[in-house]
């Protein structure tokens, strides 16, 4: 059974298939299927709300079952920022600022409090959303806390201040850092909801 997912970033698409090809699902991205997905304004004031308006857009375009992720990070500290405006943390308008400025605002916001008043964690919302107007919803999460400086040459994003135990998520190999993540975690759940959602259609 044939699934696009609402993005066009590969490193997704290989993680999504990765845990959901045993139900029998094969992902497609919207170039994959020759179609062209609009753009989505992400007017949601939560993870879930805005990865449903992506999966639902996309849904209602292709006419193929649709999954659609949204993610970020969430301080304690900062009252749960930056949230939903995780990748434009920094910017002054809508649009996405780069890696090294959010690192450098979340450096500034947080200043000298010390590593245990640093807690923060990664989550991420898991939207299918089906022709027929049913739409599921997952959430993962993965704790730690935010390190004082950038480590590791890995990952992307808030990795290198991401510390999960003694080392960011910078410094971990990719795949010892998918098998804990929140995008892991939360397709994992989504599977489990997949399975029970289509029974022995797929």
């Amino acid at each position: 059974m044939t699934f696009l997912i609402a993005t066009g970033n590969m490193h997704k698409k290989i993680e999504f298939e990765r845990i959901l090809s045993p139900l029998g699902i094969e992902i497609k991205t919207a170039k994959d299927l020759g179609i062209e997905l609009p753009e989505v304004e992400e007017t949601g004031t939560t993870f879930e709300e805005n990865a449903i308006l992506k999966a639902e857009s996309g849904a209602a375009v292709s006419g193929y079952p649709t999954l659609s992720d949204d993610s970020g990070l969430s301080v304690d500290a900062l009252g749960g920022a930056p949230g939903i405006y995780s990748a434009r943390y920094a910017s002054m308008s809508d649009d996405n600022a780069d890696d090294e400025a959010n690192n450098n605002k979340l450096l500034s916001e947080l200043g000298d409090l010390p590593l245990s008043q640093r807690t923060a964690h990664y989550v991420c919302a898991v939207a299918c959303a089906f022709p027929n107007g049913e739409t599921l919803v997952v959430r993962g999460e993965c704790h730690g806390h935010i390190g004082f400086e950038r480590r590791g040459t890995g990952g992307f994003g808030y990795d290198p201040l991401f510390l999960k135990g003694e080392k960011t998520f910078a410094e971990i190999p990719p795949e010892e850092k998918d098998a804990q993540s929140h995008r892991s975690v939360a397709l994992h759940l989504m599977s489990d909801r997949l399975k029970e959602y289509m029974g022995d259609k797929i």
